[in-house]
């Protein structure tokens, strides 16, 4: 149980991290939070399928491969980077209620075998890319409410109006990182749900959008937390390395395929 203050907004609140037990069994916000945040993406994508031409069998199929694997790239990620505390007691890679998921890891485990399905499928991939872009905005804006529960991911001292208290910052006022972020993908969900509706060129359109987005965000915030991994050499944040990729590579392409679009409609115009 956590006591945590925002002292400059005049807000107080305890958090339990556990939800409710059965016997020895406990059931943590923590996974509550991330399956409502996973539930509401699912809601969104299904109500999609139909304007992107996907079957809704099909979908279900990526989606089940797509969990499954991005719960697993979630936490092998960020074991991977914390290897030194989990060598010793290996049984505790599997205490994922504890924390230790890397969204990254999670995207990329969850999109590669999404991928997979889908291409076997014959799936439209980029397509399904773009129903799932919006969707990982919607379920990592809801989704980091469970960083406060656990009172994890959250940043430096600072002395902002919004700044955060907690027994886990050691009475420290620090930044609320899980906010940040929150806010901003949830923002980024109706900026390219309204894109998407309006001037969507093609098929991949806004999931480079939401490479773009997300990698923008996680670039600044990433700076700010003080449980980032870092890689072996140099000492640079991991996170901050591949959101830079991401949004240089999402910028690169998203130019060069607007600009095949705008060619093509030119094209479709003269004939």
């Amino acid at each position: 149980m956590y006591h945590v203050s925002f002292p400059g907004l005049g807000l107080n609140f305890t958090v339990n991290r556990v939800a409710f037990s059965v016997g020895d069994f406990s059931v943590y916000w923590y996974g509550i939070i991330i399956g409502a945040g996973f539930l509401l993406a699912l809601l969104f994508a299904v109500k999609s399928l139909k304007r992107y031409g996907i079957r809704p069998d099909d979908f279900f199929d990526c989606v089940l491969a797509g969990l499954i694997c991005g719960i697993i790239g979630a936490r092998l990620y960020f074991v991977a980077f914390r290897w030194d505390d989990y060598k010793n007691n290996l049984m505790d890679i599997f205490a994922i209620h504890n924390g230790g998921l890397a969204i990254y890891g999670g995207i990329i485990g969850g999109l590669g075998a999404a991928c997979i399905i889908a291409k076997k499928k014959k799936i439209n991939i980029p397509a399904m890319l773009d129903i799932g872009g919006m969707g990982f905005l919607i379920g990592q804006g809801i989704g980091r409410w469970g960083n406060f529960v656990n009172q994890e991911a959250f940043g430096t001292q600072t002395d902002l109006p919004w700044r955060m208290v907690s027994e886990n910052t050691e009475y420290i006022p620090v930044h609320p990182c899980f906010l940040y972020e929150s806010l901003w993908c949830l923002t980024g969900f109706f900026v390219l749900y309204f894109i998407s509706r309006k001037w969507r060129k093609f098929d991949g359109q806004m999931f480079l959008m939401y490479m773009i987005w997300y990698g923008l965000e996680r670039m600044i915030v990433e700076g700010l937390r003080t449980d980032s991994l870092y890689t072996p050499l140099f000492g640079l944040r991991v996170s901050q390395i591949l959101s830079g990729i991401i949004v240089i590579v999402g910028i690169v392409l998203l130019i060069i395929n607007l600009r095949k679009a705008a060619k093509q409609a030119e094209l479709h115009t003269e004939y």
